[in-house]
C-alpha cells in the first residue's frame, strides 16, 4: 500500500513522539493526588506515550482530503513534542 505524503508525515510525527516518549526518565508519582484522585505507579514514559497516543486518537477522524486541517494539526503536533522532548519536561498528565 502507498501512503501519501501527508500521511508519511502523520506517521513519522507519530513515530517521533513515541521515541521521545521512550527517552524520558522512568519518574514515578508515588500516588500523588491529582484533581481529588489518586494516580497510581505510571512511570512518565507510560504518560507521554499515552498523551501521544490520545492527541492521535482524538483527530483520527479528520477527513484525509481536509488538507489545512492537517497539515494545521501536524504543525501544532510538531511544536507539542518540541515543547515536551525539552529535558525539563519531566511529565505530563
Amino acid at each position: 500500500m502507498r501512503y501519501s505524503g501527508l500521511q508519511r508525515e502523520v506517521m513519522k510525527l507519530y513515530r517521533q513522539c513515541l521515541r521521545a516518549a521512550g527517552k524520558k526518565p522512568e519518574v514515578r508519582a508515588n500516588s500523588v493526588a491529582f484533581s481529588h484522585r489518586l494516580i497510581g505507579l505510571k512511570s512518565s514514559k507510560t504518560h507521554f506515550r499515552d498523551a501521544a497516543r490520545r492527541e492521535f486518537r482524538k483527530h483520527q477522524k479528520v477527513d484525509k482530503k481536509d488538507f489545512a486541517a492537517i497539515e494545521a494539526l501536524l504543525r501544532m503536533g510538531s511544536r507539542k513534542l518540541e515543547l515536551y522532548s525539552s529535558p525539563g519536561v519531566k511529565d505530563i498528565h
